[in-house]
């Protein structure tokens, strides 16, 4: 049950992620649009649905969490920005202890 907690808590934080960096990109690529009505087009359609991706992603926490509480899961305590750091961290280690940077 815990693969499963950390798995969905993990791919609602990826999703919310890669919403932010979709709305960068378009805001990037509307600022170098030149004027051009095409590409301001598809710069407006990456914003737009990357924050609708991002409305639905926060939905989706809100549906598990209380999802979860009623069937009596904690799924919302794996969104933690520390416990993610911690795994990318133990993900990129190597067999004897942290990398050093130096």
């Amino acid at each position: 049950m815990e693969v499963v907690n950390r798995g969905l808590a993990y791919a609602i934080i990826i999703a919310g992620f890669l919403s932010v960096v979709f709305v960068l990109v378009g805001g990037i690529s509307f600022i170098i649009s030149g004027g051009e009505e095409e590409k301001i087009k598809s710069a407006v359609g990456t914003i737009r649905y990357a924050i609708i991706g991002l409305i639905i992603t926060i939905l989706a926490t809100v549906i598990i969490g209380t999802v979860g509480q009623a069937m009596g899961l904690d799924i919302i305590q794996y969104i933690n920005f520390g416990d993610i750091l911690d795994t990318i961290t133990k993900i990129t280690s190597t067999g004897d202890g942290a990398r050093s940077l130096n």
